[in-house]
């Protein structure tokens, strides 16, 4: 049986559409999304609703044998995965973003803090692109009080409509990367379960349509 493990929140419902659609599962998993492993026997297929932060773990030690997963969460974590298909869902980008009208003089303060979900990212970004050395906070949620409250003077942080942003006083300075949700697999499944290739064709397929 193969294992898939998939994001619960936000992608949850695109990512099930997309294994009913591809005809691979006969199991309608939007409507049993609150279960946290759902078999389908006839199509030889168990499904894992994880944290999206966690998909890539199961799969990098083989608990999953293929996820759906944020490329928001590849980046950050780093994980030993094979990244083999964009799936062109839960489209978002990773923005730097602060207080609306402050863009400039924020850019140019000599010491910045920033807070967010994504230390990894951030850390990179600055270092590597911009060449700064910054303060970084690390948040788990509700990133966009951090500039608001004075404990950070920016934020990176998810961005999709950016509506949340608009009503908090917010605007996005800079955009750091785009993200879509990716189709990841477990390195030593790939290489035994043929099941897997049929899997990969049926979803790129369905992407491509």
């Amino acid at each position: 049986m193969i294992t898939v493990a998939l994001p619960k929140g936000r992608l949850a419902q695109e990512a099930a559409r997309l294994f009913i659609n591809s005809s691979l599962t006969t199991i309608d998993i939007i409507q049993e999304t609150r279960k946290l492993i759902i078999e389908d026997e006839s199509s030889n297929i168990r499904f894992l609703m994880v944290k999206p932060f966690d998909v890539p773990t199961y799969v990098e030690y083989g608990i999953a044998d293929m996820g759906i997963v944020g490329k928001d969460v590849l980046l950050e974590q780093g994980k030993k995965v094979y990244e083999l298909l964009d799936l062109g869902i839960g489209k978002c980008f990773i923005a730097l973003a602060g207080p609306k009208g402050m863009k400039e003089e924020l850019l140019n303060k000599s010491e910045k803090t920033i807070a967010t979900k994504f230390p990894n990212i951030t850390k990179e970004y600055f270092e590597n692109v911009l060449g700064e050395d910054v303060q970084i906070i690390k948040l788990n949620g509700s990133v966009e009080l951090a500039p608001i409250l004075g404990l950070s003077d920016m934020i990176v942080d998810i961005v999709e409509s950016g509506r949340t942003l608009r009503e908090n006083g917010l605007e996005v300075y800079e955009k750091l990367y785009d993200v879509s949700a990716r189709l990841i697999i477990n390195r030593a499944s790939l290489k035994l379960k043929n099941k897997i290739e049929v899997i990969v064709n049926h979803l790129e397929r369905m992407v491509m349509q």
